[in-house]
């Protein structure tokens, strides 16, 4: 058996972060989220009971291919509990789908951070377990840093759709942040491109290297142009 646990924090307060639960999906980190779909919705007193289906891909490890017949997708259950009394939101969720290969049990509890408030903390915990024999281990592990991956991405893109609904100012300005930085770094990659062209030009003689050179030159501009876009 494999266990994870990891609390991470939200610089948002808890009843936001309780309405940003229900627009987790689609956001730019769920990629691997194909399909959502509410299938039981109960209130009992102060507290809502929901149950979610959801579809993700599965990537099947090659050296598993022979016995797993290259799935590509596996069903979520998710059972969730929004209690106003106690302010929390409280997840289970396990795979319905691969059982007889290996379970995947994961708990979250979200509640309004002891530090501060305004802040909200997620404390998730996961159990995985496999008995394919002989190949129980090599499951369990490549389970758990797949798992662990997309534990991350599911992090950054609950943080986007929080940013999306109360900060969408902070959120632009880091999108923007973010595309500067990807074009520096294509710009870079340009640059080291065109001189390494230039360099084999120059050692093979008689072979022309102004075009080399040219795009040497327009791709220093280029980095100069965006240096100046991220000042």
């Amino acid at each position: 058996m494999k266990y994870y646990s990891l609390d991470s924090t939200f610089q948002f307060p808890w009843e936001q972060l309780a309405v940003a639960f229900w627009k987790r999906y689609p956001n730019p980190y769920s990629g691997h989220v194909l399909t959502e779909d509410i299938i039981h919705r109960e209130v009992v007193g102060n507290r809502l009971f929901s149950k979610r289906l959801l579809t993700k891909t599965e990537a099947c490890p090659k050296w598993a291919e022979a016995f797993m017949r290259r799935v590509h997708q596996v069903c979520i259950l998710e059972e969730s509990i929004v209690d106003l009394d106690t302010q929390t939101i409280t997840t289970y969720t396990r795979n319905i789908g691969l059982q007889k290969y290996m379970t995947l049990e994961e708990k979250c509890v979200y509640s309004p951070s002891r530090e501060n408030r305004q802040w909200s903390v997620c404390e998730r915990q996961a159990w995985i377990i496999s008995k394919v024999f002989g190949f129980a281990s090599a499951i369990e592990q490549y389970s758990y840093k797949r798992f662990k991956k997309n534990s991350a991405k599911a992090m950054k893109g609950f943080v986007y759709v929080l940013m999306k609904l109360y900060t969408p100012e902070a959120l632009a300005s880091d999108h923007n942040l973010l595309n500067t930085g990807k074009l520096k770094k294509t710009a870079r990659k340009a640059k080291e491109l065109a001189k390494s062209k230039a360099e084999m030009a120059t050692t093979q003689g008689n072979r022309p290297i102004f075009k080399y050179c040219v795009v040497a030159a327009v791709s220093v501009c280029v980095v100069l142009i965006i240096g100046k876009m991220g000042s």
